[in-house]
């Protein structure tokens, strides 16, 4: 089959490699509806990240189970599924308490952008829909794999409320996933930090009610303006970026949360700083599977899109392009069909 590997920063090809096959007894095999590419790899894509060994890339993921180990007791073949980028077996005391991404079992999935996936502890990770999804459903429940989780679990760690000033730090896909996510959970005000005209428009049919083109200082400078001074109720980090972490501090008010969850490069704090901004952090890799029935039952009942921010589809075969324009910020978030 035809899968994607990544050899080195800039080097990504799409190139013939086995089909996966049944490991474990707790295993599933699916065959995808549809991938992507994610804004993390980017990371070892621009060299970011070192890479010793060829990476099969892509864990983003939705399709239809092929086959499942002996263990496997709540999919089979035939469902249509959805699963997280972080495997898990849903049943730990971590898991229990709704932090999947921090199971004691966790895997870290990968080999997505292929026709075909090995999915491990199948029963913790994957959810099944009761039939078959329409077709044109699919980009959004792709979406849910990754993007959307991460950016609902964004909201969600910085406690946006009802009423709330929320601001998103990040206009990447996340970052657009945040602001709808924050759409959803009541926010009033929702200040989408963006200098790109396609990306702002997107973050205003989301929800956004406001945007900020300025970074740094100034775009801090104009968030203190918009709301006289006090700051944001909730602040939503999408980047990892020390130059956005050390701006979501700064739009936060004294008390409030921030959900940091881009993958963290050169970010460092201040204790000092820290102790007397009386502003709490959370984040770090999604639990996308606590909120996984969830989101999916918006996306099948037609309550939200977030497949909106696939604004480039092409074949798998295309992958490298794909990659190109994402680096180049000629798109979004890039689709692949396989």
């Amino acid at each position: 089959m035809l899968a994607t590997m990544m050899y080195g920063p800039g080097d990504v090809r799409a190139e013939e490699r086995d089909e996966p096959t049944i490991l474990k007894p707790t295993d599933a095999i699916i065959r995808l509806s549809a991938s992507c590419i994610c804004g993390s790899d980017l990371w070892p894509y621009r060299g970011s990240n070192p890479i010793t060994a060829p990476l099969a890339m892509g864990h983003e993921y939705c399709g239809i189970v092929v086959a499942v180990g002996s263990e496997v007791k709540s999919v089979k073949p035939g469902q249509f599924v959805v699963g997280s980028f972080c495997i898990s077996d849903n049943t730990c005391p971590h898991c229990q308490y709704g932090f999947q991404s921090s199971c004691e079992q966790r895997e870290f999935m990968s080999g997505a952008q292929a026709p075909l996936a090995r999915v491990p502890l199948a029963d913790g990770t994957l959810v099944a829909t009761d039939e078959l999804p329409p077709d044109d459903l699919i980009p959004s429940l792709l979406a849910v794999s990754d993007v959307l989780g991460t950016g609902w679990y964004a909201a969600d760690a910085a406690r946006v409320q009802p009423g709330s000033t929320v601001v998103v730090v990040g206009d990447g896909a996340v970052g657009l996933m945040g602001v709808l996510s924050a759409r959803q959970m009541g926010a009033a005000r929702i200040i989408a930090m963006s200098r790109h005209k396609a990306r702002q428009e997107l973050a205003l049919e989301f929800g956004a009610t406001d945007i900020i083109a300025e970074r740094g200082d100034a775009g801090v400078a104009e968030l203190k303006k918009m709301t006289r001074n006090v700051g944001a109720d909730a602040v939503l980090e999408c980047v990892g970026t020390k130059e956005s972490m050390m701006q979501a501090l700064e739009c936060a008010r004294p008390g409030s949360m921030i959900g940091y969850v881009g993958v963290p490069h050169g970010v460092e704090f201040d204790g000092q700083q820290l102790f007397f901004a009386q502003k709490g952090m959370l984040g770090g890799p999604a639990p996308v599977r606590r909120f996984l029935p969830q989101l999916m039952d918006l996306v099948l009942t037609r309550k939200i899109n977030p497949g909106r921010v696939f604004d480039l589809e092409l074949p798998l075969a295309d992958v490298a392009r794909g990659y190109r324009a994402m680096d180049q910020r000629e798109a979004i978030k890039v689709l692949l069909r396989m």
